[in-house]
């Protein structure tokens, strides 16, 4: 049987074109499983998975927990909002402790990037990073490829933009680093205010205008502006960004092709995108979602068959 690279998904970073490979076939039978009338698989019985969110989540949060009962682990959820880490507990203490009940595997979300690479270096444990701050989500990632190469057929050779909030934003990171593994061209699009200074460094083309930008791709990711990360304002008003940066079917209807229409949600209606855009033939946002589902049994799974 093939195997990951990795021992732990920390970020695509740290995973090369074959583990993803890999992923995306293992996504392709779990996808047929969840589409079953009996949506489950004993695959994993004999292992118990945490998940450890020190963030907000809902999407992820669910999704993982799905996933992982569809393989049949046996599953703890952790919040720390009622956890003794208000009361002063380390980070490596809290999940030590979780550890002690014989964990194998953490699912962790933290709000300090590299908490998740910190981790694996400090715990005997498989971890998958749900994100870390502004820098990795890597199963959105890798869900947004697959998402990708479901409805254009492949990735290599594909225009893909990311638009909006890119300054702040870990999905924006881990799919630049996904598509570029997989031979996609990579464009970011918003204000000059959150494009970080260093994004060209990285082999992406930088556009400031959305019309521009959406003639020149396959898809478009939009991001959401994440006011619980803007310590202060980088535009004038969300009004105004909506204008310059939204994109609504007037928009799409007067490019010159078809393009996709991704976004990793929450979607703010009106602001990054339109309902009418949100719930046309042109965007996958609910493929995304289920999508995600399979991705995060096919990561489980593979990690999991790593744990002696």
């Amino acid at each position: 049987m093939k195997e990951l690279s990795v021992n732990h998904l920390l970020g695509i970073k740290y995973i090369n074109e074959n583990d993803i490979n890999l992923i995306f076939e293992t996504a392709d039978h779990f996808k047929e499983v969840i589409n079953r009338p009996i949506k489950k698989v004993p695959s994993l019985r004999d292992i118990t998975i945490a998940n450890i969110f020190f963030e907000n989540s809902t999407r992820t949060k669910l999704s993982f927990e799905l996933a992982q009962k569809r393989l049949s682990a046996d599953v703890i959820s952790f919040s720390a909002a009622q956890s003794s880490v208000k009361k002063g507990e380390t980070l490596i203490d809290t999940v030590n402790n979780i550890l002690a009940m014989k964990v194998d595997m953490v699912v962790m979300r933290h709000n300090n990037p590299g908490a998740a690479y910190f981790l694996s270096k400090n715990v005997k444990a498989s971890i998958i990073n749900a994100g870390d701050g502004a820098h990795e989500h890597p199963t959105q990632a890798l869900l947004d490829s697959y998402s990708i190469r479901e409805r254009l057929g492949d990735v290599a050779g594909k225009k893909v933009v990311i638009v909006g909030d890119i300054l702040h934003s870990r999905v924006a990171l881990s799919n630049i680093f996904a598509l570029q593994k997989q031979g996609a061209q990579v464009m970011v699009c918003g204000p000059k205010t959150l494009i970080p200074k260093y994004i060209a460094e990285l082999g992406v083309k930088v556009e400031s205008d959305l019309k521009t930008a959406l003639n020149w791709c396959d898809a478009a990711n939009m991001l959401r502006v994440q006011n619980e990360r803007l310590d202060y304002s980088y535009f004038p008003s969300t009004r105004e960004y909506a204008q310059q940066y939204g994109l609504t079917k007037e928009i799409l209807d007067s490019l010159d092709k078809q393009i996709m229409v991704m976004h990793p949600g929450p979607i703010n209606r009106g602001v990054e995108i339109t309902s009418e855009v949100a719930d046309s033939d042109q965007a996958v946002i609910l493929d995304q979602v289920e999508n995600g589902v399979a991705i995060r049994m096919a990561v489980i799974y593979l990690l999991a068959s790593k744990i002696k």
